[in-house]
């Protein structure tokens, strides 16, 4: 081999490198901002879910610096020409903004309302928890607004899965529910 050939290769796995490590830090960026956000809004100081466009996060750490746009937020359409300030909160920490890592962190060290056992780690797409409502309803996280999320961790506290779904059963069928006073376990002799 030639010292052109051995120059070659090495030049070749440099530039190889440097683009698998370019690709790297873009999948990152790409997972860093990807999902519902909840920020302040600046303008109206009042909590606002926001998507960042992950994509264009992506692409734009493949050449250089992320560059961080919206991709929609709950003001919207009505003030779509905003600024956008309240990307720095999402730059500064994405992971504190993300609405996922919120109620996870809600979660933590908590007990179910109903049987007392503890919820343990969040399964997002099989067991998710639920929330009881001050009206004793118990309701699924698909049906809050995160813009509302504050509020709601403010006034409901936290079910587990088996719970939700017994609760939600006794209110759609109750028609089909008995319910029996717990068995004495003393033993008689």
């Amino acid at each position: 081999m030639t010292l052109a050939n051995l120059l070659l290769i090495g030049a070749l796995t440099l530039g190889g490198l440097l683009v698998l490590l370019r690709l790297v830090l873009a999948v990152r960026s790409y997972r860093r901002f990807r999902g519902k956000m909840l920020i302040t809004c600046p303008e109206s100081k009042t909590p606002e879910a926001v998507d960042v466009q992950a994509g264009r996060v992506a692409l734009t750490a493949l050449v250089g610096t992320p560059h961080l746009r919206l991709k929609d937020c709950t003001r919207w359409p009505e003030r779509a020409d905003c600024g956008q300030d309240c990307l720095t909160q999402v730059a500064d920490h994405p992971q504190d903004c993300l609405v996922r890592n919120i109620v996870a962190g809600w979660y933590e060290g908590k007990d179910c309302a109903f049987c007392g056992k503890s919820i343990a780690t969040i399964d997002w797409l099989k067991q998710r928890p639920a929330l009881l409502a001050p009206d004793r309803r118990t309701v699924q996280w698909d049906e809050v607004h995160p813009e509302r999320l504050p509020e709601v961790l403010a006034t409901h506290q936290p079910v587990c899965w088996n719970c939700h779904i017994a609760e939600s059963f006794r209110r759609e069928h109750s028609e089909r529910v008995v319910d029996r006073p717990p068995h004495d376990t003393t033993y008689v002799a």
